[in-house]
């Protein structure tokens, strides 16, 4: 598949009028293909909570606009703060850190992989204080 300009545009636009102003395509082969390989468009207000994926790492780079990650300790204290543009730093988020992110441009969209089929977060995957 190759990823266009329409694509990206295209899909910033469903992000823009979802209730969660977020949306994603699916970039695996097939659904029963073993990975997580997705781009994610987001818009500024969306909610990311505080995570964590306890069997997988995560790799996440931005594709277009300007996001921050943020990296919790294990009592939700904000630890690090890393800036993400185009052209900037592949993240690779090691498997049970904490982490978040906020959405600082429209049109922002990333490339995000994980190992291993989706699943839905566990409870405790998901901060609550």
């Amino acid at each position: 598949m190759k990823i266009t300009k329409d694509i990206l545009d295209e899909l910033t636009q469903k992000a823009k009028t979802s209730p969660r102003l977020r949306c994603n395509l699916d970039l695996r082969n097939s659904a029963e293909d073993n990975s997580q390989r997705m781009l994610n468009a987001l818009e500024p207000g969306t909610i990311m909570p505080i995570h964590r994926h306890k069997g997988s790492s995560e790799t996440c780079v931005c594709v277009r606009g300007h996001f921050e990650e943020y990296f919790y300790d294990e009592n939700g204290n904000l630890a690090d703060t890393i800036d993400m543009m185009p052209g900037g730093v592949v993240l690779n988020i090691e498997k049970g850190q904490w982490h978040s992110l906020k959405c600082l441009e429209s049109g922002t969209i990333l490339l995000e992989a994980k190992d291993g089929a989706y699943r839905p977060l566990d409870e405790d995957e998901i901060f609550t204080k």
